[in-house]
């Protein structure tokens, strides 16, 4: 039974789902937009909007928590310095999900855009 199971385990180990987060978490922020599916978007935003909160506060301990659940220094420096300022006056909703009118080819899931708010 599926009781107060909340996330997502996309059929996946624990290791490999934070993998998964950690790439498209990755790709978003220096892409700005990605195309994915529904289901991985959802669960995107859940793991990205703590990175930006932890972003906006801008120490130097919040940058250290960030590395920790992101460890790619890169895409770190890029959230605090360039995308966390856009955000300064707004509490939460910082990326919006696009539906896609198609399906995937292969096994038809739904489709979606997954991108930051301004």
């Amino acid at each position: 039974m599926r009781h107060r199971v909340k996330k997502k385990h996309f059929d996946r180990t624990k290791e490999q789902r934070l993998a998964l987060y950690r790439s498209l978490a990755r790709a978003l922020i220096f892409d700005e937009r990605i195309e994915t599916t529904v289901e991985r978007a959802k669960a995107l935003r859940s793991f990205i909007e703590p990175l930006v909160e932890l972003a906006k506060e801008g120490t130097l301990h919040a940058r250290r928590q960030a590395l920790s659940r992101l460890p790619d220094k890169p895409a770190i420096k890029k959230l605090f310095e360039d995308i966390a300022p856009r955000f300064e006056g707004r509490n939460g909703g910082y990326v919006r999900i696009i539906k896609l009118p198609y399906r995937r080819r292969g096994d038809g899931a739904e489709m979606a855009i997954i991108e930051w708010v301004e």
